[in-house]
């Protein structure tokens, strides 16, 4: 499912007041997610940040262990997103389309060059087969589809089959419009993928 919404907001003059680390990761949380993985440096991050690198290793052990952060920080953020839509949710139908709008109030957040898509996707994608943070990204995705089947579930609760089928259906169809929305640089076909959802629910 970015840089945090701190590091969207701060000014460098309040970033310097907070801990090293929290400046370190709302850094690369804005570089990872403008210019890609690969193509951020150490250097980069600790000179925008306005640490020494022996500061960044002090509380990172490599630079795999900054991307693993990045990633659990953009997972927790989204989990935010999602729990303050999930309550003001009123039943399982809302609770899933919840999942819809939590991912387009991650699109709509000010990215230094626009929006990009997934953060956790972009980011799997430069990673090599195996690595630790591509797991982070897995497990995302599958809890996404897991909290999806929960309010499914509860919509229909004699059909365990058709829920988590539908589960699915609806976790391909958000990671489509997350790919295409990413593409275009805005989020509307999230907005068309939840209308789209929603008619499926009202179908069932």
């Amino acid at each position: 499912m970015s840089e945090t919404a701190d590091a969207r907001t701060s000014t460098p003059e309040r970033g310097r007041r907070r801990p090293a680390r929290e400046r370190l990761l709302a850094t690369a949380a804005r570089r990872f997610y403008a210019d890609g993985v690969a193509a951020t440096g150490i250097d980069t991050i600790t000179a925008e940040a306005g640490v020494a690198k022996m500061s960044l290793y002090n509380n990172f052990s490599s630079k795999a262990d900054l991307v693993r952060a990045y990633l659990d920080a953009r997972h927790e953020e989204w989990l935010g997103l999602y729990r303050a839509r999930l309550d003001r949710a009123k039943g399982p139908r809302e609770g899933v389309l919840a999942v819809f709008d939590a991912y387009a109030d991650h699109a709509a957040f000010a990215y230094e060059h626009g929006f990009r898509g997934c953060g956790l996707l972009n980011a799997a994608a430069e990673l090599p087969a195996g690595d630790d943070g591509r797991a982070v990204v897995r497990a995302h995705k599958e809890e996404v589809e897991r909290l999806i089947a929960g309010h499914l579930e509860e919509l229909l609760p004699e059909r365990p089959d058709d829920a988590h089928a539908t589960a699915e259906h609806l976790a391909f169809l958000l990671e489509g419009a997350m790919a295409r929305a990413g593409l275009e640089g805005d989020g509307g076909r999230l907005q068309h993928a939840r209308a789209m959802a929603a008619t499926l629910l009202d179908r069932m």
